[in-house]
């Protein structure tokens, strides 16, 4: 056979066993793990849809980005003086990752949205993480560490390690909603609540998987 021809045919295969490690995933996702999740909206919206504002690409590792002209824009209902906490979700494999409060950069830590109740007060505590394919999933590396988040189910817990306490969350519901839904950032009066976030498909920006979850308990 041809050099040339073998060539040829060494690319496209490795062509095509690229596109399925890009694609599988995500179909998988599509057909069986995303049926799962309720789909829901609050018909509160974003200027944000997808990475895009009015046709404008925006960097979404940076979480000022997710939610412009949120209902929380100019509120300050974190009224803490704290900056840094952690959360693990054993799970996941995922211990004490750094979250910060009010943070920008989703490539170096967790983000905890500014303006929302901050963990073990009575509100919503949200929390963005960046996902990408999963077969790159790293829990220690914050590009990758909400990749396996749609694996969790009801009833799994998150705990919080916040200001000398730790609380442990217990996951309660887990629904799909559009990019540019602000209702996640609801801030309920009746007890703290947890809201973690990431795009989905895993290495897409279609849609955003939100995992919430409940305080069961706190400890010293």
């Amino acid at each position: 056979m041809n050099i040339y021809k073998i060539i040829a045919i060494v690319f496209i295969l490795g062509g095509l066993i690229l596109i399925g490690t890009v694609t599988l995933p995500i179909a998988i996702y599509e057909l069986f793990t995303s049926r799962r999740f309720e789909t829901k909206t609050s018909g509160l919206i974003s200027p944000v849809t997808n990475n895009s504002i009015a046709g404008r690409v925006v960097d979404l590792t940076r979480a000022s980005n997710w939610f412009i002209g949120s209902p929380l824009t100019g509120q300050e209902t974190t009224n803490t003086n704290i900056r840094y906490y952690t959360i693990s979700i054993p799970k996941l494999k995922i211990q004490n990752a750094t979250t910060e409060i009010g943070g920008e950069d989703l490539s170096r830590s967790l983000i905890h949205y500014q303006g929302t109740a901050v963990p073990g007060r009575t509100g919503n505590s949200v929390i963005f993480g960046h996902s990408i394919l999963p077969q790159f999933y790293n829990p220690k590396n914050y590009m990758s560490i909400f990749s396996t988040l749609p694996t969790l189910i009801v009833g799994d817990e998150i705990l919080v390690d916040f200001d000398g306490i730790r609380y442990k969350f217990i996951v309660s519901e887990m629904t799909e909603v559009g990019p540019a839904d602000i209702g996640v950032l609801a801030q309920p009066n009746d007890k703290p609540h947890l809201t973690l976030i990431t795009c989905v498909p895993p290495g897409t920006y279609l849609r955003r998987l939100v995992v919430r979850a409940e305080l069961e308990g706190e400890s010293i």
